[in-house]
């Protein structure tokens, strides 16, 4: 792949195919943002903007060759594994910032328990 092969796919990846396919499994993380964190942060292995200039943007485009291909290949294999991986670099990202893991719960389906109930009056007026 070329560099504006990696990025084109970078783009899609954390833009468009991450989010979408979060918002219909119900990931921790859905927003584009979060995952252009998560991904930048592994790609260098730390806080993203200790290491690249947060005023350039896109941060993507200041990656080594090999750090965008391990990024994308990342994104990749979040997008083929899904939540439990997210789960995951999101807790290490959100490490490295000092901040503790984000903590979501299923919801507990709920059970109907049969009621009781007394007929309705209705007064007409």
């Amino acid at each position: 792949m070329t560099r504006a092969d990696l990025e084109a796919r970078y783009r899609e990846l954390v833009l468009h195919e991450l989010p979408r396919r979060a918002r219909e499994g119900r990931w921790v993380v859905t927003n584009d943002h979060c995952f252009g964190r998560i991904v930048l942060d592994h790609a260098v292995g730390g806080r993203w903007y200790d290491v690249l200039d947060r005023r350039r943007s896109p941060a993507f485009a200041q990656l080594s060759d090999d750090q965008l291909a391990g990024a994308v290949a990342m994104a990749e294999r979040v997008l083929a594994e899904g939540d439990p991986l997210l789960r995951e670099l999101n807790a290490r990202s959100l490490a490295w910032r000092g901040k503790p893991p984000k903590t979501t719960t299923t919801p507990t389906p709920r059970t109907t328990t049969p009621r009781t109930t007394t007929p309705r009056t209705t007064t007409r007026r």
